[in-house]
C-alpha cells in the first residue's frame, strides 16, 4: 500500500461549494416550519423527500444513522421484476416491476443500474422442472416486452463456459433470463442529492428523541445530533415515519398504546473473492418459495440471501455464523466447492425486511408496503423494495395529499404533474465518462483504467469533480488500497459533498473498500484523519 504520509491531512478544510456544515444545517432545521418532515433516510424516506421537494413542498429529512445505513444498503443489490412472483400469479406486479426496472436503467440512473444475465439451473430431483422453468422465463421476458432479450433454456456446457464454477453434477439444463443490478448505497446517496437539489434540507446521524405535538397533532420532532450531542428540534405541518424496522418504535412515541403493525425477516449475505470468471448471475431454487443468488458484483461474488424471522433489536442485526453456513450450504447446490472456500470471504452483512404483521412463515409473507395513520396524524410507511422505490415515493405523496384535512393539498404540485422520469444526478453513459477520464488528462498524468471505470459507474458525470480534485493534488489520485480501484479524492468528495461523517460512512457506503475486505487499520486511520472532527 502507498505510504503517503501527507494523505491524512489532505483536504482538511471543506472545499468551496461543499455541503453546509452540520451546525448550519441544524440552524436551518430549527428556524423554519417545514411542510413535511421525513424521519428515516432509507429507500422510502429518500424517495418521498425527493418527490415531495419536486412537488414544491418545503421538506426536511433526518436519519438516526447514515442515509441508507441499515437495510437499504444491505439488499441483494438487484433491480428486478421478481421472477418468483410469477408462481403466485402476481402477473400485474411483475409487469409493474419490469416497467420501473427499465425506467431506472434507461432514463433515471443508467450510470448506476447495470444489465445482468441470470442463469437458473435445473437439477435432477430439483423443486422445479426444466419445461416449467423454460415457460416461466419466457413469460417473464414477455412481461418486459422482450426489451432485454427472450428467456430461454441452454445446455449445461454452454452455461459452464460462462460460469466455470457452476456445479454440473445432475444438471439437466439452465434457464436464462435478464434483470439488472446496482450498488444500493450509491443509488441512495444520489437520491439524497437529488432531493437536496430540489430544495430539501437533510441531516444524517440525527436521532429523534421525541415528537412535538400541537393540540394533539404531531407537528415536529426533538432531535439529538449523534456526532456532538447537540439537541435541537424541527417543526413541520406533517410528519412521515419512514424508519423501517423502527417504524413501530416511533409509532409508540405518538401513541403509547399503538399496536404492532409489522414483523421482521432477516436477510443475510456474504461477499467472496472470485476464483474464476462469473459472467452471469446464478438464481438457484432452494424450495418452492426460496431462491439463493450468486451475483457477480463489484468484482466480487455476492451470495445470499436468508429469510428468517427476527425479533431482536434492529440495531443489532448481523450475519451470524449460522447465516454464513446456511448461505454457503445453499450456494453449494449449484457452485463448486473450490469457489466457496471460506478463505475467499471478504465480508458478511444482514438487513431486515419489513413485512405486514400476521401469522405464517416470513418466507411466504407478502412483500408489500405497510401504510398507517396514527391518532396524532403521523403517517407511517414501511416495506417496499429498491426496484419500485420511485413508485412507492409517489404513492406516499398521493396518500399525504388525500389525508383528511391535509395541510399540504393546496401547496403541493399534483403528483400527475411531476416529471415521472427525472434522472438522478450524474446521469450519463458510463462508458463515455470512463473514456473521457482516461483521455482528458493533464500532460504527464494518467488515471488507472480500473479507477476510471469504477468512478464512471458509481458517480456518472460527477466523476469529473473527483478527477479535478486528483488533478489539483496528485496525492489524492493515489489508490486508497492497492487491491481496490478507489482513490483518496473519493474520501474528500464523500466528506464535502455526500454527507459522510464517519469512517464507515466512507468505507462501507460511499466506497466499496469494506465489502472488498480492504478496510485495514491503516486505511481506517487515514480516512478518520481526513474526516477531521467528523471521524
Amino acid at each position: 500500500m502507498s505510504t503517503l504520509q501527507s494523505v491524512p491531512t489532505l483536504g482538511t478544510h471543506p472545499a468551496a461549494g461543499s455541503n453546509p456544515s452540520r451546525a448550519e444545517t441544524r440552524d436551518r432545521l430549527s428556524n423554519a416550519t417545514y411542510d413535511l418532515l421525513v424521519i428515516g433516510g432509507g429507500i422510502l424516506g429518500t424517495s418521498v423527500a425527493w418527490h415531495a421537494a419536486q412537488s414544491g413542498l418545503r421538506v426536511a429529512m433526518v436519519d438516526a444513522g447514515d442515509f441508507a445505513g441499515a437495510t437499504s444498503s444491505a439488499s441483494s443489490k438487484l433491480v428486478h421484476g421478481g421472477l418468483r412472483y410469477l408462481q403466485t400469479g402476481a402477473v400485474k406486479l411483475v409487469a409493474e416491476n419490469h416497467h420501473e426496472r427499465r425506467v431506472l436503467a434507461k432514463d433515471v440512473a443508467p450510470h448506476l443500474v447495470n444489465p445482468l444475465t441470470f442463469y437458473l439451473p435445473v437439477y435432477k430431483g430439483g423443486p422445479v422442472g426444466a419445461a416449467k422453468l423454460g415457460a416461466g422465463v419466457f413469460a417473464y421476458s414477455a412481461l418486459s416486452a422482450f426489451g432485454d432479450g427472450v428467456g430461454k433454456v441452454i445446455s449445461p456446457a454452454k452455461a459452464q463456459a460462462a460460469n466455470p464454477g457452476l456445479r454440473t453434477d445432475n444438471l439437466k439444463a439452465v434457464a436464462v433470463y435478464y434483470d439488472h443490478q446496482m450498488n444500493d448505497s450509491r443509488v441512495a446517496v444520489m437520491t439524497v442529492r437529488a432531493a437536496v437539489e430540489s430544495g430539501a434540507v437533510v441531516l444524517n446521524h440525527a436521532e429523534v428523541t421525541g415528537l412535538r405535538f400541537t393540540h394533539g397533532k404531531v407537528t415536529g420532532a426533538e432531535l439529538k445530533d449523534r456526532t456532538d450531542g447537540t439537541e435541537f428540534g424541527v417543526n413541520a405541518r406533517v410528519v412521515l415515519n419512514a424508519t423501517g424496522p423502527w417504524v413501530d418504535h416511533l409509532r409508540t412515541m405518538e401513541d403509547k398504546g399503538a399496536a404492532p403493525s409489522i414483523r421482521l425477516s432477516k436477510g443475510a449475505h456474504i461477499v467472496m473473492k472470485r476464483k474464476s470468471p462469473w459472467k452471469a448471475a446464478m438464481a438457484t431454487p432452494i424450495d418452492k418459495y426460496r431462491i439463493t443468488f450468486a451475483l457477480p458484483w463489484e468484482d466480487q461474488l455476492l451470495l445470499g440471501t436468508t429469510d428468517t424471522a427476527y425479533e431482536g433489536d434492529p440495531a443489532d442485526v448481523r450475519a451470524t455464523e449460522e447465516d454464513i453456513q446456511q448461505i454457503l450450504d445453499e450456494a453449494a447446490f449449484s457452485i463448486q466447492d473450490a469457489d466457496l472456500d471460506r478463505d475467499l470471504m471478504t465480508y458478511a452483512f444482514a438487513g431486515l425486511r419489513v413485512l405486514p404483521g400476521g401469522p405464517g412463515d416470513v418466507a411466504q409473507a407478502k412483500r408489500e408496503t405497510v401504510v398507517s395513520e396514527g391518532k396524532g396524524g403521523m403517517l407511517s410507511v414501511a416495506g417496499g423494495k429498491w426496484t419500485t422505490y420511485r413508485h412507492i415515493g409517489r404513492t406516499v405523496m398521493s396518500k399525504l395529499a388525500k389525508l383528511p384535512g391535509s395541510p399540504l393539498t393546496e401547496d403541493m404540485e399534483p403528483i400527475s404533474n411531476l416529471v415521472r422520469r427525472t434522472p438522478l444526478p450524474g446521469i450519463s453513459n458510463p462508458n463515455a465518462v470512463a473514456h473521457r477520464l482516461l483521455v482528458d488528462r493533464e500532460p504527464g498524468s494518467r488515471m488507472d483504467p480500473l479507477t476510471a471505470r469504477h468512478l464512471a459507474s458509481h458517480y456518472g458525470s460527477l466523476s469529473f469533480d473527483i478527477a479535478r480534485l486528483a488533478n489539483e493534488n496528485p496525492e489524492l489520485a493515489e489508490r486508497i488500497h492497492p487491491d481496490g480501484p478507489e482513490i483518496w479524492a473519493q474520501v474528500v468528495y464523500a466528506r464535502d459533498h455526500e454527507w459522510a461523517e464517519t469512517v464507515d460512512d466512507v468505507l462501507r457506503r460511499r466506497t466499496t473498500l469494506t465489502i472488498r475486505g480492504l478496510d485495514s487499520e491503516d486505511v481506517r486511520a487515514k480516512v478518520k484523519d481526513m474526516l477531521g472532527d467528523k471521524g
